[in-house]
């Protein structure tokens, strides 16, 4: 299915408007952390770059992710910043192609109705993904409120889905469940999750689950805080590959209803929402799965050499990054 994006789209504009968002450019202090750390372990199959790190464990490797929530989401609506604590863990854990099994959390909170709200969102998260919180920390008396949350996950090491490994010649897969709305709280939030029953999300979730046990994708991200171009050249980057992507061919909303131009619909972290890299041969089953589990999905576009993630809009082409330059985590840039 093809899409208008909006009349005399300017891919250049486009472009300009990922490498600059505050959500692309947070990540670019990872590869300075990464380099800190020297210490390898032959238990750690895959660790920075990746979703979750995957340590062995016999034939049921554990994954083991963190994700901590953007102050100004905190601030705006803590419900939603609990609900998000959990629902961006879960994803880590998905994205990989796991199960996930169960969170801790640590909680810093200046004011005891924030924390309250902050608990009441993970607990309404946790019961929907069926993922228990099991313990945690409490800060009940610093001068600032923050939620961060680790998950752990299992998943056979055969079956993982990786960032990694995407291919030249790999079509790239973009899913999301269009099913939703922009949140009140943060205009840079689709919410489908809130929406959805118990059972759908983890009908979703369970659909990285399958593609990962029947080797359907070769590389794949769950769509995160940089958006959905952003995070694919975060897989590109851990892949050291480039892509060509249509922007005409990126699932969305009917955005003239949601009066948001197209640059604020790419930018923005979906309730729930994937970018797989795969075989041409089975692109047409991936979306199939996803549409099974009310989730929109499409070819977007392909991989190749480049190390340059491209876009296109009718006759128009602009380069996003050139990752051998402007890695967007800087994980191999010296």
């Amino acid at each position: 299915m093809v899409f208008v994006v909006e009349e005399n789209c300017s891919t250049d504009n486009i472009a300009k408007t990922v490498r600059e968002y505050a959500g692309v450019r947070r990540k670019h202090a990872i590869g300075e952390i990464v380099h800190a750390f020297n210490f390898q372990s032959e238990d750690v199959v895959v660790s920075f770059g990746e979703d979750a790190a995957l340590i062995r464990n016999g034939k049921d490797g554990l994954l083991l992710a963190a994700d901590g929530i953007w102050s100004m989401l905190m601030r705006a609506d803590p419900y939603w910043a609990g609900f998000c604590a959990v629902l961006v863990n879960v994803h880590d854990i998905a994205a990989m192609g796991g199960k996930p099994l169960a969170m801790v959390d640590i909680l810093s909170v200046e004011d005891e109705k924030i924390c309250h709200e902050v608990l009441r969102g993970m607990s309404d998260a946790s019961s929907k993904f069926g993922v228990p919180v099991v313990g945690g920390h409490l800060h009940p008396d610093t001068d600032f409120s923050a939620i961060d949350v680790a998950i752990m996950g299992i998943v056979k090491t055969d079956d993982a889905i990786y960032s990694h490994t995407a291919c030249a010649g790999d079509r790239v897969v973009a899913a999301f469940d269009l099913d939703g709305r922009i949140h009140p709280s943060c205009a840079l939030n689709w919410d489908s999750a809130t929406l959805r029953s118990p059972e759908e999300l983890r009908l979703q979730i369970g659909v990285m689950q399958e593609l990962g046990q029947r080797h359907l994708v070769t590389a794949g991200k769950d769509i995160s805080n940089p958006g959905v171009i952003g995070t694919l050249g975060m897989l590109l980057e851990t892949s050291r590959k480039g892509a060509v992507i249509d922007l005409a061919k990126i699932p969305r909303p009917d955005l003239s209803a949601l009066d948001i131009p197209f640059s604020h619909w790419v930018r923005m972290y979906p309730g729930m929402g994937f970018i797989l890299t795969a075989k041409e041969e089975c692109v047409d089953e991936i979306i199939s799965l996803f549409g099974a589990a009310g989730m929109q999905a499409a070819d977007i576009g392909y991989v190749d050499d480049t190390s340059n993630l491209t876009i296109k809009y009718h006759n128009k082409e602009s380069s996003v990054f050139d990752l051998t330059k402007e890695g967007i985590m800087g994980l191999y840039i010296e």
